[in-house]
């Protein structure tokens, strides 16, 4: 790869951005409201980008992200990123948060304490808030206690964190989405 370049692709949840450089992907943008917003977004975040056509490495990271959000199984862990820039901080979360399945959250205490930064919930929600990498990092897998699916970082668009988590499938005993505490399910009742 040379230069930095951008393109903006098709999904199941409307048009979404990737930028990359030469060390790999420098961003992704999820879908705005409007093509033109993802667009003027992705020049906002990297003006030196050149809309050009990926590199296959780069089409790879595009086609794993489309399957991802047509609720298919992904693997998107040997995705080239290019942290330069990055907070040390900020990049171990990030490295961490790819660890975590689909399917499956954390809160930001948890990921914190998994860390051995106990009590630095609030720097892991702040360095996911910052998070370039949306669903190469899935952010959206690491919940505010109580299992509250917020809003996701700017870069996520209109995208919710709930709607993500949906289209993974997400709903395993220990991950609550703002759905589940709105609209809890009653257990089973003992039989006897």
């Amino acid at each position: 790869m040379s230069g930095r370049g951008y393109t903006v692709f098709d999904t199941a949840v409307g048009r979404c951005g990737i930028a990359w450089g030469e060390l790999g992907v420098l961003g992704v943008q999820l879908p705005e409201s409007r093509e033109i917003e993802t667009r003027r977004r992705l020049y906002q975040l990297f003006p030196e980008a050149r809309e050009l056509r990926p590199p296959p490495d780069i089409q790879g990271a595009i086609d794993g992200i489309a399957a991802l959000l047509r609720g298919k199984t992904s693997d998107l862990s040997e995705v080239r990123l290019d942290m330069t820039g990055v907070r040390p901080f900020d990049a171990r979360v990030y490295d961490f948060t790819r660890t975590i399945p689909r399917g499956e959250t954390l809160t930001y205490g948890e990921v914190a304490a998994r860390l051995k930064a106990t009590g630095a919930a609030h720097s892991v929600a702040q360095a996911l808030s910052r998070n370039p990498f949306m669903l190469i990092v899935p952010c959206h897998r690491v919940l505010e206690a109580g299992g509250y699916a917020d809003r996701i970082s700017p870069n996520g668009g209109s995208i919710s964190k709930r709607r993500l988590l949906s289209i993974e499938g997400a709903g395993s005993p220990g991950s609550k989405t703002l759905f589940d505490v709105l609209l809890p399910v009653a257990p089973p009742r003992p039989q006897g």
